[in-house]
């Protein structure tokens, strides 16, 4: 199995970590293809940079048609109703994914996210996937995407306050990180906090395994329909 895990954003160490993490989970035999853009934001913080990284991100995986499912390892889904239109196989965002896996070992769930900024997008996410009622919060750290990277253990520290008070205030029964740059935390905090918190990037790339092999495909029908031929009509060009 080739299994494709797109960054959507051009930071390369954001990439290594999201590799090391689903290459931590992969069966035997998956082949992970970690990437990401030429073209596009650093990070991916609220609306604009998600409109920002819908280029490269189409570009990228252009480069990669004959995997047999895709990850999107941005949180906020990004591109995801974009790449359905043009592969075969299943796309999964970490955000669904981590949403997902959060419902199905606890009843109430909070995720703990970045700037602000980004807090709007995960609502609606949550609301279009009909999980807004089983999430009790999306909490910010403030804490720049990038700062993961840079400055790991004041990054951790503060997603750790959040995660506290997801607990007490919010009554949350597990967490979610809101970043695959906090891909590396999830084990660590969930020992310290006895809850389970979630890594998407993880989720995304076991539930992309399992419906690769359960043979299912992303629907022909509806609104992913006929995406291949608007892909040849359109081509995604590099800007220059």
């Amino acid at each position: 199995m080739r299994l494709l895990v797109i960054n959507p954003n051009t930071t390369r160490a954001m990439t290594a970590k999201i590799a090391t993490a689903a290459r931590r989970v992969a069966r035997p035999g998956t082949e992970i293809i970690a990437t990401q853009p030429d073209i596009g934001p650093e990070s991916i913080q609220g609306f604009l940079d998600v409109a920002r990284s819908q280029q490269g991100l189409l570009e990228v995986a252009r480069r990669h048609p004959d995997v047999d499912a895709v990850v999107v390892a941005c949180f906020d889904d990004t591109g995801v109703d974009a790449l359905r239109c043009v592969f075969d196989g299943p796309v999964i965002g970490i955000g669904e994914a981590g949403f997902h896996a959060a419902t199905m070992i606890a009843t109430r769930f909070a995720v703990v996210t970045t700037l602000a900024r980004s807090v709007p997008g995960l609502e609606d996410n949550l609301d279009r996937y009909g999980l807004a009622r089983r999430c009790v919060g999306v909490r910010a750290t403030d804490v720049p995407v990038l700062e993961l990277e840079t400055h790991p253990a004041r990054a951790e520290t503060r997603i750790a306050s959040e995660i506290a008070a997801a607990i007490s205030e919010d009554r949350a029964d597990a967490i979610v990180l809101g970043c695959a740059g906090m891909a590396d935390l999830n084990d660590r905090l969930a020992r310290r906090f006895g809850l389970p918190v979630i890594d998407g990037v993880t989720c995304a790339v076991t539930l992309a395994e399992a419906l690769v092999a359960a043979g299912l495909k992303t629907s022909p029908a509806g609104a992913y329909a006929g995406g291949t031929e608007r892909e040849r009509t359109v081509p995604c060009v590099a800007a220059p």
